[in-house]
């Protein structure tokens, strides 16, 4: 091997070389890589660079020869099917603004050549979703997750949109003072759970309303009321709205089983009653967000407790007297 001042960084271009430009329909020839090493002041020889393709097979990189044609890098950390998944979830998120969207998949390209990058700069249609504007809401999370970690309160604003269009301090822009337990992506959202001192109990908050959130010297407090995991609670509550938790038990026909068990999932309990009528029993934390819930979908009966039934009633007589104006 020719010897130079710069032959240990040898490997690293050879290895930056083909993850940048090769794949399986785009070999690098040996010519290629030895005028790339000599722009980099890297003198190598034609021999040189077969040993250094076995070296990097021995170190397990995925390196494969194509003969006259060259050579390619096969298997990544990620498979291009995979960074298309990503891309796509990363431009369709309502969480992350259009910025931070783009910036998220420029760095997933570098885990494929360049020519297979183009391919994850899709547009995505999501009709009705609505991009958030809070470019803070990443660093947001991961300042919970450290407080979290390191069992301590936060304090924050919560912000509210007004008139003009304008995220603006609720409450005269009083700091709120909660122990954080939980984290939800619910509803194209991230929600934080946490027991709020003033409320006396379990709040709901957007993360992207959340604004100049800093972590407290206090240790967090009722962690007795977060033992249930957070896939639980989400099946339990709709739209991010917290109240009382029942069981209740639904009645509804065969066709909108799928329905209730992707709402509750396959662990949901499920009775036939015969004639194409099942029944479920489901906790839920009842809501007017739960009665909106079954009243978008026609069909689904609420037969027990009574006391929730009669609460269902009232909300549809309060709608329909809405109208009666």
């Amino acid at each position: 091997m020719a010897k130079g001042a710069n032959q240990k960084k040898k490997l690293f271009c050879i290895l930056a070389l083909l993850e940048r430009e090769s794949d399986e329909t785009h070999p690098v020839s040996t010519d290629r890589i030895i005028d790339y090493l000599a722009a980099n002041d890297i003198k190598a020889e034609r021999k040189s660079i077969y040993d250094d393709m076995r070296v990097l097979q021995e170190l397990e990189y995925d390196v494969i020869s194509c003969g006259r044609k060259g050579y390619y890098l096969g298997a990544r950390a990620f498979e291009l099917a995979e960074l298309k998944l990503l891309a796509d979830a990363v431009q369709s998120s309502k969480f992350l603004t259009e910025k931070k969207s783009h910036e998220l998949i420029k760095k997933l390209e570098r885990f494929c050549s360049r020519h297979e990058a183009g391919k994850l700069q899709r547009q995505v249609h999501v009709f009705d979703r609505v991009k958030t504007m809070n470019e803070s809401v990443l660093y947001n999370v991961d300042t919970i997750h450290e407080a979290i970690a390191e069992n301590r309160t936060i304090s924050f604003q919560y912000m509210k949109w007004n008139g003009k269009k304008e995220l603006v301090p609720r409450h005269e822009g009083k700091r709120y003072l909660v122990s954080p337990y939980i984290l939800m992506w619910e509803e194209e959202n991230y929600y934080l759970v946490a027991y709020d001192e003033e409320a006396n109990g379990r709040r709901f908050y957007r993360v992207d309303k959340m604004a100049d959130i800093k972590i407290e010297d206090a240790p967090r407090t009722h962690s007795e009321e977060f033992t249930e995991n957070a896939a639980l609670l989400s099946k339990k509550t709709f739209g991010m709205y917290d109240g009382k938790e029942e069981r209740v038990r639904l009645s509804f026909e065969e066709p909108l089983l799928g329905v209730v068990i992707d709402r509750f999932g396959t662990e949901v309990i499920l009775l036939d009653k015969g004639e194409g009528r099942y029944e479920a029993a489901v906790d839920v934390q009842v809501s007017q967000q739960f009665f909106g819930w079954v009243c978008g979908v026609s069909g689904v009966t609420i037969v027990e407790p009574k006391h929730v039934a009669e609460a269902y009633r009232a909300h549809l007589k309060r709608q329909c007297e809405n109208y009666e104006q």
